[in-house]
């Protein structure tokens, strides 16, 4: 067969190495066979003859062609008896990993103890040993053939004593086994293996289980349930499926927070100032906060109300939600309902289920970590029907004040105290909620901005956040007005700030670009600045303004973005 070399890559997943990826050293091998295997895949069967070093690589395509320089090895004298005793004691223990590996063949003792050639030995030894490619070509990038063989030993002593350990384990649980009941030897095997590595046994695990439930604030009903859960996990066996959905099903009921209320800050004047920084306008949100947080403190058992607020895209709905958690002191956690077509992902499914898992509202209580967070239901108007059942009518459950004192999950099988979550739905409209739905939610319109009001929220917010994302900071750029005028006028046409917000982030980006290139550029943003970055207007305002032409009045028309001239 043809010579070739082959060398090891340092990295084994990469599909397509170059010369950087490859060892220097490797070994000239005889090609013996190719076989072709039923996947595909070619396997070819080598001989190794003498180790190499890769000198030059002189061409990479269509293969890897390289100079090499032999690498010879340095062979102790005959007259080392170290050397010899290091030679027998790898004959010894080869054929004593043999005896103890129940998947070599026996013949190949013969094979070992018929071996004369000192390197032909340790080389047979090592390519045929459980070791990582890094670690065999450690190995091969030893020359000096005493040391290659020591190391060999060493990884010999390391392979022979994880076989005696295995059978070790293997013939203690065959001391104990029931040749009735297959499952019972699974068990003890999985036991010992645990007490060897020091592990944790499944009673220490139940054990810990039920001390952690006794500082659970649960009611008489909910402790009683969970003992005769934990009770049938002890008498279940650990290989049966049902073990891991039990054991699931146990970690979720210690986990969620039964009872445990993080606590309101009453402090309106704080609230009413975090609700102002983070967002301008929207009076009637803030207003309704603040009453509420106001009613809290004259009364701590009031009900949490549940609000749908809705309008159009980017007026700053899903955002306020976080808002009014930091004013309230609370948790905040959002799911996204768009599209959600299974009623399972908001009651959970049954734990009879492989697989199964809760709903979407009771896995936010456990990553919140409280029973009354703000709860941000998004997007509702966008839930979907379909033959997994009607998930917008889950919901009627979860934001009826008179029926959520008792959530009921499909995976948990208990009732779930929600009263006290403060719910925060959005919408874009309500034409698409069913009736039912709307009327257990207190509906808050949040309008599109004015110019005025778009204006404000640039300056104040937009701009300095865009800035900080960008990596300036003020002195380096500032914007007035006017200029903010002109690119809500010229450029957007929206009901929110969405647009607005990346038309400024264009601005920014040509000034954070200048500073990198250090050129010069307009500190303060101009009129013809804002025409260079976005180009000409695209939008005309008020083309009749000044029309006085006999006969021709000026209409008014509302749109969804704001109101217009015709």
């Amino acid at each position: 067969g043809k010579t070739i070399g082959v060398v090891a890559q340092i990295n084994e997943e990469d599909e397509d190495p170059t010369k950087a990826d490859i060892h220097k050293i490797g070994t000239v091998a005889r090609i013996l066979r190719v076989l072709k295997m039923p996947d595909g895949n070619i396997t070819v069967i080598l001989q190794g003859k003498k180790r190499f070093e890769i000198d030059t690589v002189l061409e990479e395509l269509p293969y890897l062609t390289a100079k090499i320089k032999e690498v010879p090895e340095k062979r102790p004298k005959k007259s080392d008896t170290e050397f010899v005793a290091i030679l027998d004691s790898v004959k010894e223990l080869a054929i004593q990993i043999i005896k103890e590996s129940p998947n070599i063949p026996s013949e190949a003792t013969f094979a070992i103890k018929n071996i004369e050639s000192q390197s032909f030995l340790i080389n047979f030894v090592t390519s045929n040993m459980n070791l990582s490619v890094k670690e065999k070509q450690d190995l091969l990038a030893i020359n000096e053939l005493k040391e290659r063989a020591l190391e060999t030993l060493r990884y010999m002593n390391i392979e022979l004593q994880k076989l005696e350990l295995k059978n070790d384990i293997q013939s203690k649980v065959r001391f104990d086994l029931d040749q009735q009941q297959r499952e019972y030897f699974l068990h003890q095997q999985m036991k010992t293996i645990q007490e060897e590595l020091g592990g944790v046994s499944q009673e220490e695990e139940m054990d810990e289980m039920m001390q952690k439930s006794l500082t659970k604030k649960w009611d008489e009903k909910t402790k009683k349930h969970f003992d005769k859960e934990l009770s049938k996990m002890r008498r279940m066996n650990p290989q049966a499926p049902d073990f891991g959905i039990q054991r699931n099903y146990l970690e979720l009921f210690l986990d969620l927070p039964w009872n445990e209320y993080s606590k309101d800050i009453f402090d309106l004047k704080r609230a009413q100032k975090i609700l102002d920084r983070d967002h301008f306008g929207l009076e009637d949100v803030k207003k309704r906060m603040i009453e509420h947080l106001a009613v809290l403190k004259l009364r701590n058992d009031m009900k949490s109300p549940i609000i749908c607020l809705t309008g159009p895209p980017g007026v700053g709905k899903t955002s306020i939600g976080r808002s009014i958690a930091e004013a309230l002191g609370r948790e905040y956690v959002r799911i996204s309902l768009g599209g959600l077509r299974d009623e399972s992902e908001i009651r959970g499914h049954r734990k009879t289920y492989i697989g199964a898992m809760p709903g979407r509202i009771i896995q936010s209580l456990k990553k919140a970590g409280t029973s009354n967070p703000v709860f941000v239901l998004d997007e509702i108007d966008k839930l979907s029907n379909s033959n997994q059942g009607d998930p917008s009518s889950a919901l009627l459950e979860v934001l009826d004040p008179e029926q959520n004192n008792s959530f009921y999950d499909n995976f948990l099988e208990m009732g779930y105290d929600l009263s006290k979550v403060m719910f925060i739905a959005t919408s874009n409209t309500m034409s698409s909620i069913q009736p039912a739905l709307r009327d257990r939610m207190e509906i808050i319109k949040m309008s599109g901005y004015t110019i005025e009001e778009k204006v404000e929220i640039a300056r104040q917010h937009l701009f300095p956040r865009q800035l900080k994302e960008h990596g300036l900071n003020p002195k380096e750029l500032t914007i007035g007005k006017k200029q903010l005028e002109k690119i809500v006028e010229g450029y957007t046409r929206e009901s929110g700030v969405r647009g607005l917000e990346a038309k400024i982030a264009q601005v920014i980006r040509n000034a954070a670009k200048s500073v990198a290139m250090e050129e010069e550029y307009n500190k303060k943003v101009t009129d013809e600045d804002i025409i260079k970055i976005l180009g000409v207007p695209r939008l005309e305002r008020d083309k009749y303004e000044n029309n006085d032409v006999a006969g021709v009045v000026t209409g008014l028309a509302w749109t969804s973005v704001g109101g217009d001239i015709l």
